[in-house]
């Protein structure tokens, strides 16, 4: 097992990653801005070294300060956590250089799959159903028009590096096409640095559904079933996701656990990794991309299957066989989890800054709170409004969805605002209760409370 750990990260994942860590023995190292002086990951790790000012291009996301922190501290392992530097192959590369090993799968799995293009032609070439549409990356808008006018409106234009939800624009008819498509163009050059897309069929009102997936460096690779993460704001990122999904059956839920494996084996992947697909309403899946991290929703896997999976991360890092066969996987109850954002509902979500004044949390039999906030705890405007996960447990759906509707109520922030208000509302939404949802599930909602229903 490695010695030493750095965690190129910040936040609540950060935080996960140190607990993990200490319970293998393991020592860790954080990294920190200038602004996240005061953070709880900064606290909790056994060595802290500063990699910048406050702005993420200065400091997580500033490559040589970030390598030379891992070259002062000695480490011989590094966890990515998500975002930032996680699916970024010069970073894995970089480690190799050093002799520092990467948690996380193949640098040329992180390639095949960084890339839609190339992450769907990847799912075709394994017999894995695809949305109707371009198979690369579209060279011109007036390809784009020809592909669109073959497969029909309403259609996506969709960042080939992307991920976040950005540089995707739907679009419903020819004459929106040329300023959606100078949109997402300049919104994808600018998030990812890469402004190719690819035209895809848009599936009207389908649930996203994802499986995770788990291998080892030996060739053994399982699934650990599915997650729902239908409800996601206008902007195409998640806000509550669950596990398992409410309308699977068991004979559908094989079919896209074998499809994920097969694509995941296609690229030699090993470590955690996540496959995910569109549903549509009369049961047909399609192949949408792969993220080669954790993923922010991995609790509500861990809940219902009992497993570890930074434990298993690490454990596949350092070489450890994966001893659980598919077999053995045992979904068990119900789970649920709610992003927490220092968000403003009542001004489109804007960011809230502040210091936290008031930070009472939830607690009880089958509710975890994933966090790096505390009070006293400073908001700053630099970095990602999500400032906690809170993860509930129930053995029915039902159980679970009225368990978070309780935590939620309990959930006291004073200091700056969050999206806990609008969180309550939802989950208590008829169409949610029954699990009647899919990924217009949120804008529809907005638009009701808009209208006042």
């Amino acid at each position: 097992m490695f010695k030493k750990v750095l965690i190129a990260n910040r936040g609540e994942i950060a935080c996960r990653v140190i607990r993990a860590c200490r319970d293998l023995g393991i020592r860790t190292v954080a990294i920190y801005s200038r602004a996240d002086e005061a953070s709880l990951h900064r606290t909790m790790a056994d060595e802290a070294i500063c990699v910048g000012e406050a702005s993420n291009t200065d400091s997580y996301l500033n490559l040589g300060n970030v390598l030379m922190a891992v070259e002062i501290s000695g480490a011989d392992a590094v966890h990515p956590g998500y975002g930032y530097f996680s699916e970024r192959a010069t970073f894995s590369e970089a480690l190799d250089a050093m002799g520092v090993k990467f948690i996380g799968p193949p640098t040329k799995a992180i390639e095949a799959m960084g890339d839609k293009a190339m992450a769907k032609q990847a799912a075709i070439a394994s017999n894995c159903p695809v949305v109707p549409g371009s198979e690369g990356e579209v060279p011109s808008e007036t390809e784009a028009q020809r592909i669109a006018e073959a497969i029909g409106y309403p259609v996506l234009l969709k960042a080939v590096a992307g991920g976040g939800g950005r540089g995707i624009r739907r679009v419903d008819g020819p004459d929106e096409l040329s300023r959606q498509w100078k949109i997402a163009q300049t919104e994808a050059q600018a998030s990812f640095g890469n402004g190719d897309l690819i035209v895809e069929k848009c599936v009207v009102e389908p649930r996203h559904v994802e499986i995770q997936v788990l291998g080892d460096e030996h060739g053994h690779l399982i699934h650990l079933g599915e997650r729902e993460c239908s409800i996601q704001n206008l902007r195409h990122q998640k806000i509550v996701e669950e596990a398992p999904c409410a309308v699977l059956s068991q004979e559908l839920r094989q079919q896209m656990g074998e499809a994920a494996v097969r694509v995941a084996q296609s690229v030699g992947y090993a470590n955690a990794g996540t496959v995910e697909f569109l549903l549509d309403r009369e049961g047909h899946f399609y192949f949408l991309e792969m993220n080669t991290r954790l993923q922010v929703e991995h609790p509500v896997t861990e809940e219902i299957t009992g497993l570890d999976l930074v434990h298993w991360q690490l454990r596949i890092a350092a070489g450890e066989r994966l001893s659980i066969r598919q077999d053995q996987v045992q979904i068990q109850g119900h789970a649920i989890e709610a992003r927490i954002t220092a968000q403003d509902p009542d001004q489109d979500f804007a960011p809230s800054i502040g210091t936290i004044t008031k930070w009472a949390a939830p607690g009880g039999r089958g509710v975890r709170m994933d966090t790096h906030v505390y009070g006293g705890f400073a908001i700053s405007p630099y970095y990602d409004p999500m400032i906690a996960k809170l993860i509930v447990r129930g053995e029915t759906r039902a159980e679970a969805v009225q368990k978070l509707a309780t935590a939620l109520h309990e959930f006291d922030v004073e200091g700056i605002k969050t999206n806990i208000p609008f969180l309550r509302r939802l989950v208590v939404h008829p169409d949610y209760v029954r699990g009647e949802v899919s990924t217009a599930f949120v804008p529809r909602f907005l638009e009701e409370s808009d209208r006042g229903v």
